[in-house]
């Protein structure tokens, strides 16, 4: 039973959660409008223009999006979503629930989830004020239960900062296919939280709560033409970014330098696998191919229509595939695979390789 109504819950955590505010130079923008090559776009353009300019601040700055996050540290640490800070040429402002205004650079990027981290730029002036920010009190998310009632808190469509919604842990190890940004590939992202809660673009990056006041997941991803689908990245993930930059200066995240199809019954029976479990390796088309070059894959020798079996001598499944291994694993380790090719099954070992963006 939570300990604490859901106005304390809020009256407590709400502080510790910030809006992001992207803004790029005008000059910069300008490069993104097309040219006037064609005499019946001139006019259209030249408006967009005159509008640029009159959203331009002193500096020439333009708001161009934003999202949401939250104070982790006392050091004025931010974590929120990638893809709210996905444009390296944008700057990013942290604005508190008490409208306190701060700079911010950021410090890392978790390349296997959409997940980054942020700090608060230090003045003199700020110092203190930083230091004294409140922070959010991370929870466990090995141990939330379906059902179970949360909060979310975010900056609803860039508009309404400060807003909270409510609702239930919807589902549990979701995966989507989801844009983290524009030049990205679809990325698969596994072991979400599922809610019902009302979770709308600027919502990205804010806590989902629980009622005893522990972050318990970041939010992250809507589907769009659906009601009340919400997913939101567990705040394991998070903990351990954390830790890894507290540790080595950076996130790592491990690569083993494959691509594959997870195996299941229908794909057996469709592809005509000897097997219906384990992971084939196969290109996607001819520019990414199964293998990626210089990874720990190439130089095991691991070839395109190789079926891996298993990894650490643990089946590999739907149910748990080869990226659900490597959330647990880490750079520098040693695996083994076992592997299916043409009939004939071997294991092999190789040294896990730190991935990079």
């Amino acid at each position: 039973m939570p300990s604490k109504s859901i106005p304390e819950i809020i009256k407590k955590t709400m502080p510790a959660v910030v809006s992001i505010i992207a803004s790029k130079h005008l000059s910069e923008i300008e490069k993104e409008i097309p040219q006037e090559y064609f005499p019946f776009l001139s006019s259209k353009i030249k408006k967009q223009r005159e509008i640029l300019r009159s959203l331009a601040d002193s500096r020439g700055m333009v708001e161009v999006g934003g999202g949401s996050g939250f104070v982790t540290s006392e050091g004025g640490i931010i974590v929120t979503n990638r893809h709210v800070i996905s444009d390296p040429k944008s700057e990013y402002t942290i604005i508190t629930s008490n409208d306190q205004k701060f700079g911010s650079e950021v410090i890392a990027c978790d390349p296997s989830s959409d997940v980054a981290v942020l700090r608060l730029k230090i003045t003199p002036e700020t110092k203190g004020i930083i230091r004294r920010l409140p922070s959010l009190k991370l929870g466990d998310s090995s141990k939330i239960e379906l059902g179970e009632p949360i909060l979310a808190i975010g900056n609803s469509l860039g508009l309404f900062r400060n807003t909270v919604s409510s609702g239930i842990i919807s589902g549990l190890s979701r995966s989507i296919k989801a844009q983290i940004n524009p030049e990205s590939p679809l990325q698969e992202m596994r072991g979400l939280i599922q809610t019902d809660a009302a979770i709308n673009p600027g919502n990205s990056g804010g806590p989902l709560i629980n009622l005893e006041g522990y972050t318990i997941g970041i939010n992250t991803a809507i589907v769009f033409g659906a009601e009340n689908i919400g997913f939101a990245i567990p705040i394991n993930t998070i903990k351990r970014d954390l830790n890894d930059l507290k540790k080595f200066g950076e996130i790592k995240r491990p690569l083993l330098g494959i691509r594959y199809m997870t195996i299941d019954e229908k794909i057996k029976d469709k592809l005509r696998l000897p097997v219906d479990y384990g992971s084939l390796i196969i290109e996607e088309d001819e520019r990414t191919p199964g293998i990626i070059p210089g990874s720990p894959a190439e130089k095991a020798r691991l070839r395109e229509k190789d079926i891996i079996l298993e990894y650490n001598d643990e089946k590999i499944t739907k149910n748990k595939n080869i990226q659900d291994f490597l959330e647990n694993s880490y750079v520098g380790e040693k695996i083994s695979l076992k592997v299916l090719r043409e009939k004939k099954e071997f294991k092999i070992f190789l040294i896990l390789q730190e991935r990079k963006i």
